[in-house]
């Protein structure tokens, strides 16, 4: 789903597997945003990084959903 904004601190919920993410830093290289996300609860797994999809005015993580727009948390 897209928000207006990804920022640190948001969880977002990966789309295949339901497991929760949480966006630990947000940084640029060259033309693309990208975002440092760590699951939730596994602190000892490596992170993961994801491109940020940005069209207008809204953002997204290609493959996740932002939690407070989905049903469960």
């Amino acid at each position: 789903m897209p928000v207006k904004k990804v920022q640190v601190g948001q969880v977002w919920k990966q789309d295949g597997s339901g497991e929760s993410f949480l966006i630990t830093k947000i940084y640029s290289e060259a033309l693309a945003t990208f975002a440092v996300l760590r699951k939730t609860g596994s602190e000892t797994e490596p992170p993961i990084r994801i491109k940020i999809s940005q069209r207008g005015a809204t953002a997204n993580l290609p493959g996740f959903t932002f939690t407070q727009q989905s049903d469960d948390f």
